[in-house]
Formats: C-alpha cells, structure tokens, sequence
C-alpha cells in the first residue's frame, strides 16, 4: 500500500511553536501530520443497520454523530485576507467507542493548525455531520444534498479537557479506539483533548426543512 502524506500546512503565520500557546484553553484545533491509507478503514463506523426513521430526528441527530468518524467544522476567519468570513475545516471525532455513544463530539487536538487562530479569539463553532460520509446514501441513490440523505450541525463552544480527567479519559478512550493512529503523531505538537459543548442541534433528514432539537431529547435518545 502507498503511503499518503498529509501535510495540513494552512497557517499563515510563521510555524514557531514558541509563539504558540499551548494553554489557550477552549481555543486550540490540528496542524500537521502524517497518515497512511491504511490508518483510518472507512469514514463511518461499519453497520448493516440504516439510520432511524426521519421522524425520530432526535434518535437521527445521535445515529450521525455516533457513527461519523469525521466532520466539517467551521469558524470565523480571523486572518487576511478573509477575515470575518465562515472557514470550514475538516476533523477527526468520536463521540465515544463503538459500544457506547455519549452524544458529545470529542477531538484531538495541536494548536498548530490553521482554525486554532480563528478559535483563540472566538471559540463558538458548529461542526457538521452526513449520512453521505458512509454507505446509505450511495445505496439509495440519494445526492448528499437529497433531504434524506440526512445531515446534522452541532453547534457550541469549544473546550479543552483536562486529560487525567474522567472526560478526559474517555475522550482518549473514544478517540484512539476509532482513529488507532492518533498515539502515533508526533508528540512535540501539544496534543491534547477537546469537545464541543452543544448549544444547538439542527437536522435535516427529510422534505420540509429542518428540525430544532432540544438538547434533552437528543441526549436522551438511543442511536441505535
């Protein structure tokens, strides 16, 4: 197998890790690393199962982000020449291992990244999740854009997990049990592990717009 090389060099500042903070708190995201193909096996955790039906939005918002191992989030630029406008970059996530959803989105995370300027002055963000990052829109012959190959945005505040904490442990958990590769990047980076706190859930899973959920029915909810 080829080996790819992913070399995320967006910043458009200087790469001195001594003007990096390493402790901005709920304002770091990821920089550089490399990968092979064989390093992450498929986009979304392998099920025979579809997702739930398009009007149990709340089980729907919680099938998506359980099963995404990826997502697009987005920020507000604070570089020239595009300051002031949406960024979207794309993340690694897991909300918890296979067996145990939590809901919540964990990542981890190097402030040697181009968001982490965004998200030191302004750490409120959305990330977005599809049923068309795996199999079931493929097999239905629905568009990514098709209301029904549902998507979710989540969106809230950044926040850095103190590691030897229990959520900070179970972000590892969640996350290296998913991307078994993460332990491997480099170390000298500052790694460390971070979640979104939602405030807001959108979905949109069927014709007719989309859906609000409230925080408690969606934490609430099964996956399954």
């Amino acid at each position: 197998m080829f080996a790819v090389l992913l070399l995320l060099c967006l910043s458009a500042t200087v790469r001195d890790s001594s003007s990096l903070n390493l402790n901005f708190g709920a304002n770091n995201v990821i920089d550089i690393f490399a990968v092979s193909d064989n390093d992450i096996a498929n986009n979304t955790i392998v099920t025979d199962d579809d997702p739930p039906p398009h009007n149990q939005a709340a089980r729907m918002a919680r099938y998506i982000t359980h099963t995404s191992n990826w997502g697009a989030m987005a920020t507000v630029a604070v570089r020239e020449p595009i300051v002031g406008f949406p960024f979207a970059n794309i993340f690694s996530l897991s909300d918890g291992p296979v067996d145990q959803s939590s809901g919540t989105p964990y990542m981890y995370i190097s402030p040697w990244e181009v968001s982490a300027q965004d998200l030191r002055q302004n750490n409120q963000t959305s990330i977005t999740m599809s049923l068309a990052q795996g199999n079931y829109c493929s097999k239905m012959n629905y568009d990514p854009e098709d209301p029904r190959c549902a998507h979710i945005i989540l969106t809230g505040t950044f926040v850095k997990l103190t590691r030897e904490s229990e959520e900070g442990q179970f972000a590892k958990k969640s996350l290296f049990s998913r991307h078994p590769i993460m332990p491997e990047w480099p170390e000298d980076h500052g790694w460390f592990f971070a979640k979104l706190d939602i405030k807001n859930i959108l979905v949109l899973d069927f014709f007719g717009g989309a859906i609000t959920v409230p925080l408690e029915e969606y934490f609430n909810a099964e996956p399954k």
